[in-house]
C-alpha cells in the first residue's frame, strides 16, 4: 500500500538554492514561447530596460504544440513528479538551445498589439519575487478574459501573464515563469472543467485558494454595427450555450461558432475588422479591443458563476483560524466497491464533502467483473476527485484521511487552502 503523505514531494526536475540566485535547472524538456509586448516600460535589476508586459509576457505564453510525456508508471505515482517530463518536438533539450521568438506586426486598427521578433534571455527565467514585488500569475486565454478577471480577484495588482492553453499555465509554474496560476475547475451552469482536473493530477502543483467569479455576458461587435448587420455569433462553446435564449429573443438569425476563449473571440473580430460578427465576451474585453457592447448582461440564468482554483509549486500551511477546504484524488484497484467506506470515513466524523468527480484511470480504464477475467461484464475504472470542509491542520481531517487510505490504493493531497467567503453578487460585471 502506498504510503500517505498530506503534501506531495518537491518535484524531481528543479533544484534551487536561494531565492536570489537564478535556479539551477537539471536537464529537462523545454517549450517554445511565444512573447507579446506592450508599451509600458520600466527598468530591471541588470539595467536593461523593458516594458513590463514585454516580460511578463516573453516568459508566459508557451507554444501550443506542447508535448507532454509521462512515464507509465505516472498515475500510480501520483501523477508528475520525476515521472512527468517536457519536450519539444520530442526530444530533449535544455536552456541553452531554448528557442524564444515572438513574430507579428502592431496593427493600426483598434491600437491592438501584434507580435514582432525578439529573443527571450537566460535572465528572463528569474525566481519568484521577494515580499512586496507582484506576483506573477498564469492564466488561459487573452487579456479580457473572464480568467484574467479571476487572476486579479484572487492576486490584486499581480502581473497578469496570458497562456494559450491550460497546461500552458501548469508548466509555466512549474518552470518558474509564474509563481501562480488560476484555472476554472466548475461552473454554475456548465459544470465541471475535465481537462484541468486531469492536469491536476499530471502535474505536481498545489491548490493554495479558490475563488468564485460571477459570469457577466455582453454581446460585442465593432463601433456603428447594429444587431440586424450581423450573420454570426462566435464565443467559447459554453458562453454560446449560456446566451442561447437570450439570442433568439433579440431577434437575431444568426450562425453560432464556436472558438478557444471569449476573449479571442473579441480579439478576433477586431483584428479582422469583421462587420457581420458579434462575440459574447466580457465588458472589459469591449474596452479593451475597441468593439461595442450591442445588448448586456445576456446570459439566460444570471446565476452563473465559475470556481476557479489557485496553484502554486509549494503547498500552504494549513490553518484552524478560518474556514479551510481539502482537495484529494484517490482511487481503488478493485473499482467503485469501496467508495461508500471512503465517503463513509467523512459522514463518521461529520465533515461536510462539497464536491466528488470522477474520471477515468487512464492507465487502467477497464476492469472485468469476473475475478479469473474470463467474464463479459466490463466496468470503468475510475479516480475519485473529493472537496472537504475542513484543514489538514485539524485532528478529524487527518484521521478521515488515514482511514481512507485503508481502502484506496491511491490517494493524493492536491491542496488544504482557505475558502472563498466573498459574498455572492451575481449582478456584477467583469
Amino acid at each position: 500500500m502506498q504510503a500517505f503523505s498530506p503534501y506531495s514531494p518537491v518535484p524531481a526536475f528543479r533544484t534551487f538554492h536561494h531565492r536570489r540566485s537564478f535556479p539551477r535547472l537539471l536537464p529537462v524538456h523545454f517549450f517554445t514561447v511565444q512573447c507579446v509586448h506592450g508599451p509600458e516600460s520600466f527598468s530591471a535589476q541588470n539595467g536593461v530596460g523593458l516594458s513590463r508586459a514585454d516580460w511578463q509576457s516573453s516568459c508566459a505564453i508557451l507554444a501550443s504544440n506542447v508535448v507532454s510525456q509521462q512515464q507509465s508508471g505516472d498515475l500510480s505515482a501520483g501523477g508528475g513528479g520525476a515521472g512527468h517530463v517536457a519536450s519539444v518536438n520530442g526530444h530533449k533539450t535544455n536552456v541553452e538551445n531554448l528557442n524564444l521568438v515572438r513574430i507579428g506586426k502592431i496593427s493600426d486598427a483598434y491600437n491592438i498589439t501584434k507580435l514582432q521578433p525578439k529573443p527571450l534571455t537566460i535572465t528572463d527565467f528569474s525566481p519568484a519575487p521577494m515580499h512586496g514585488e507582484k506576483l506573477r500569475v498564469a492564466y488561459q486565454g487573452v487579456p479580457g478574459a473572464y480568467s484574467e478577471a479571476a487572476a486579479g480577484k484572487a492576486y490584486p495588482n499581480c502581473d497578469a501573464i496570458p497562456c494559450d492553453q491550460f497546461e500552458v499555465a501548469f508548466q509555466a509554474v512549474e518552470l518558474w515563469i509564474a509563481d501562480r496560476a488560476v484555472l476554472p475547475v466548475e461552473n454554475s451552469l456548465g459544470g465541471s472543467i475535465h481537462r484541468n482536473y486531469d492536469l491536476l493530477l499530471r502535474h505536481r502543483l498545489h491548490i493554495v485558494g479558490e475563488v468564485q467569479l460571477p459570469v457577466h455576458h455582453c454581446l460585442l461587435a465593432l463601433p456603428g454595427v447594429r444587431k440586424e448587420y450581423l450573420n454570426r455569433v462566435i464565443s467559447h462553446p459554453q458562453a454560446l450555450a449560456q446566451c442561447e435564449l437570450t439570442l433568439t429573443k433579440l431577434g437575431l438569425n444568426v450562425t453560432r461558432e464556436a472558438v478557444d476563449d471569449t476573449a479571442g473571440a473579441a480579439e478576433y473580430i477586431a483584428a479582422n475588422n469583421l462587420l457581420d460578427t458579434a462575440a459574447i465576451a466580457s465588458a472589459r474585453a469591449a474596452e479593451l479591443y475597441g468593439l461595442q457592447v450591442i445588448a448586456d448582461g445576456i446570459q439566460d440564468d444570471s446565476n452563473n458563476v465559475t470556481r476557479f482554483v489557485m496553484l502554486a509549486r509549494d503547498p500552504i500551511i494549513p490553518r484552524t483560524d478560518r474556514p479551510f477546504k481539502t482537495s484529494i484524488v484517490f482511487a481503488h484497484d478493485k473499482g467503485t466497491s469501496a467508495l461508500f467506506k471512503v465517503l463513509s470515513a467523512f459522514a463518521f466524523r461529520n465533515i461536510s464533502l462539497t464536491k466528488i468527480e470522477s474520471r477515468p484511470h487512464r492507465n487502467c480504464p477497464i476492469r472485468l467483473v469476473d475475478d479469473a477475467n474470463v467474464g463479459t461484464a466490463k466496468h470503468f475504472e475510475y479516480m475519485f476527485y473529493v472537496d472537504f470542509e475542513a484543514s489538514m491542520a485539524e485532528t478529524r481531517a487527518q484521521n478521515a484521511l488515514a482511514e481512507v487510505q485503508e481502502f484506496t490504493s491511491f490517494l493524493r493531497v492536491l491542496g488544504s487552502y482557505p475558502m472563498d467567503m466573498t459574498p455572492w453578487s451575481p449582478s456584477g460585471r467583469h
